[in-house]
Order: C-alpha cells, then structure tokens, then sequence
C-alpha cells in the first residue's frame, strides 16, 4: 500500500454534500496539491484527513495504519493555515518550540531543536519577537517551522501563501519546496493558484465540485487536459469545436480540441515551416496585454477570438488593435476534450 490512501472518502455538511467517493493514493515523501477554484471541497479535504473535520464515510490511511476515527493531536499530522493561528502572546521561540513542550521534552532539547528549525526558516534574530513585531511572510515562517518541529507524518498545507504579496509568495515557495525535499516530507499543498501548483508539485489533483477531475504530473496536467473544465482552468487554453477544427485543421474530432495560447504562431515571411504546422488563417489583432517577457494578443478569426502568446522580444513587435495578421498551428499540440 501507498504511504497515504485515501479510499471512498465522504463528507457533507447537513443536506449538502462536499465530496464523496474520493480517493487517491500518495507516495512517501511526495509533493501533492490540491488545485481548483474556491468551494470545489479541497480544504475541506485537508481538514478531514487532519481530523479537523468529522468525515462521513471511507477511510484515511497513513503508513498502514488506518486514522479515520483518530483524534488530530493522535494523527501525527502537521497543519500551515492561511490565517497564520499564531499564539499572540508568545515569542517566535515559545511558538516554535509549542509542541515539543506539550510532548514533554526537556528543555535543553527544546532550546536546540527551535533553534535548528529557526535556521531552517531563516528567522535567526528574530527569537524573542512576538507575531505582532514580524511581517506576514516572517509569520508564516513560524508557522511552518511550528508544524515541522514535530516531525509529522504528514504535512498539510492549507492556502499558506494566498495573503502575502508576490514577491514573497515567490520566495516562500522556492523556501517550502527546499524544507520538504530535505526533509523530505510527504506534503499536502491547497491552492487555487495554477502557477504556484505548476511549480511545486510532483503531482497535482484537480478538483472540481467536489471531484478529482484529472490527477498527474504538472506537465501531463497543463499539455493534456481531460476535459473542457481543465483547459479552461489551466493555462487560458483555446477551445475550437468540432467543425471549426475540421475545416481549419483537417481534423475529424466528435468533440472541441484545446490549444495553448503558445502553440500558436504569426507567420513571418520568408520563414520556413516543418509540416506539423498548419496553413495560415488571416486574423485581426482585438486586444493585446503585456505580461512582462510575453504579450497576451487577443486576436479573432471570423466570430472565433483565441489568445496568442508571444514572446515580448522588443517593443518593435507589438502588434496594434486592428493589425491583421496570419496565425499558424502547431497540430502535435492540439488535443481533443470532452466536456
């Protein structure tokens, strides 16, 4: 058996049903997140497999043991919330340091292990400050330090870098991924976040009302969507029906085919194209975002808008709201979906 199973897991609050009928398995020290948009059930998840939530059927295994029916301080389950859940009146050491205390260590092991995991998080000259002294990216760093000095069986992460800013959210991640390597920690990530479960998993579940809808390695998620909620949910896909596909393409699809917006070309002329790239459909620029080293076009053919990325190599290139153009496919990277 897998380190972690979850099998036909349930959970409904009154008349309303989460989930039910979830399972998957995780490997130990594995990367997994739950990804999908906000009520699709995935902290709600994580807070029955920490005994947080009472669940309504199926069972939680962890290492071979069954915990379903365990208490959460018997789970050996560590918790990051978004909310921080600092003890306000304790110092960055006394925080850390908590649940060791509680297990009844001696101080001198306590003092070195805080310490340890201080450094850990990069917190070294902030020991006797206190939450409302540290910034919200400081606070969280206990957090995490505060759940990892136990040496849980499991990490669970519950949205832990929603609230803080770009930049630090940035760093945080490439921070817990290094943590949980090392540690090498079986870790339980929540996110609605495309972006930041694309760069932190070795696997990622994409939950939607209450179902896993496709679960794989980001690359396998973001190249090969399931279904038309994945591509929509996943990297501004283009969906094309069956008849624009066929006519465009040549493609013979009972159902829509995606496209990522990097898949698709302005043809430059003079330039020679290898055969897995379509012929040329005459389209006119609606709208163009810059986002940094790309730029997000808008750009329609016929009543058909698609979203084209490029690469934003100098201002020169910027295509203008009007601008007609020639747009080329890349047909080994057009998938069919059902909806």
């Amino acid at each position: 058996m897998s380190y972690v199973h979850i099998n036909q897991l349930a959970k409904a609050f009154g008349e309303h049903t989460v989930f039910k009928e979830i399972q998957f398995s995780i490997e130990q020290g594995e990367f997994i997140t739950l990804l999908g948009p906000s009520g699709c059930g995935k902290s709600t998840l994580l807070r029955c497999i920490a005994g947080l939530d009472p669940i309504n059927n199926g069972e939680i295994w962890v290492d071979d043991n069954e915990i379903s029916r365990q208490a959460p301080q018997q789970r050996e389950i560590g918790m990051v919330f978004q909310s921080y859940a600092l003890f306000p009146n304790m110092t960055v050491v006394d925080n850390i340091g908590f649940g060791l205390k509680m297990k009844g260590l001696d101080k001198p092991t306590i003092a070195q292990e805080t310490q340890r995991f201080i450094e850990l998080v990069e917190l070294k000259g902030k020991e006797k400050h206190y939450p409302h002294e540290l910034s919200g990216g400081q606070k969280q760093r206990v957090a995490l330090a505060r759940a990892l000095i136990v040496r849980p069986r499991i990490l669970l992460l519950d949205e832990p870098l929603s609230a803080l800013d770009a930049k630090i959210r940035k760093i945080l991640r490439q921070q817990i991924r290094a943590i949980q390597k090392e540690l090498n920690l079986t870790t339980i990530f929540v996110t609605h976040d495309q972006e930041e479960a694309m760069q932190l998993s070795d696997r990622i579940f994409l939950m939607n009302q209450g179902e896993i809808v496709q679960q794989g390695r980001p690359e396998s998620i973001y190249t090969q969507p399931a279904n038309t909620f994945v591509a929509k949910f996943m990297g501004h896909y283009n969906l094309i029906d069956a008849r624009t596909a066929n006519a465009w393409f040549g493609i013979e699809s009972a159902t829509q085919v995606a496209i990522r917006p990097e898949s698709i070309y302005v043809r430059e002329a003079g330039r020679h194209y290898e055969p897995h790239i379509s012929a040329p459909q005459s389209a006119t620029v609606v709208s163009h975002q810059l986002l940094g080293n790309v730029i997000r076009y808008t750009a329609a053919i016929g009543t058909q808008h698609l979203t084209v990325d490029l690469l934003n190599r100098s201002s020169e290139r910027l295509f203008p709201v009007g601008q007609p153009l020639e747009l080329l496919f890349n047909l080994n990277e057009i998938q069919p979906v059902r909806d």
